[in-house]
């Protein structure tokens, strides 16, 4: 696999858990980044921290690393070996893919461990402002 890049986001982030039948702030959509995921059992929310929502449960100060793309779809193994890296630093994630790339958030506690990791791993890292 080729040397890859990962992007350190400046911002903090919040993971927020609501049941599914909750009509979400507009406010989220008006973020610069956020995700949204929905099953029949919860609606999961990632939105920069300073955006306060009244959410069930919500886990603060996270921090996200970009897989710097975009990625095709027949590149394979790409999440699978950033996360086994930072798993071997005992670096918990929440992983996130678009259509176009791979993000990964760790805890901010954590961030300069699991850079180190990916580092030690042959990962190029660079600093998004």
């Amino acid at each position: 696999m080729a040397r890859m890049t990962l992007a350190v986001h400046p911002q903090l982030y919040t993971i927020h858990s609501f049941s599914p039948d909750t009509m979400l702030n507009p406010d989220v959509l008006r973020q610069p980044m956020f995700f949204i995921g929905k099953t029949k059992d919860e609606l999961s929310v990632v939105v920069p921290a300073a955006l306060v929502l009244d959410s069930l449960e919500q886990e603060r100060d996270w921090r996200c690393l970009e897989v710097v793309g975009p990625l095709g779809f027949s590149m394979t193994g790409i999440l699978a070996s950033v996360s086994t890296t930072l798993a071997n630093a005992q670096v918990s994630i929440f992983a996130i893919s678009t259509f176009d790339t791979d993000y990964v958030l760790v805890k901010k506690e954590k961030l300069e461990l699991a850079i180190g990791a990916l580092k030690k791993n042959n990962y190029q890292i660079i600093h998004y402002q």
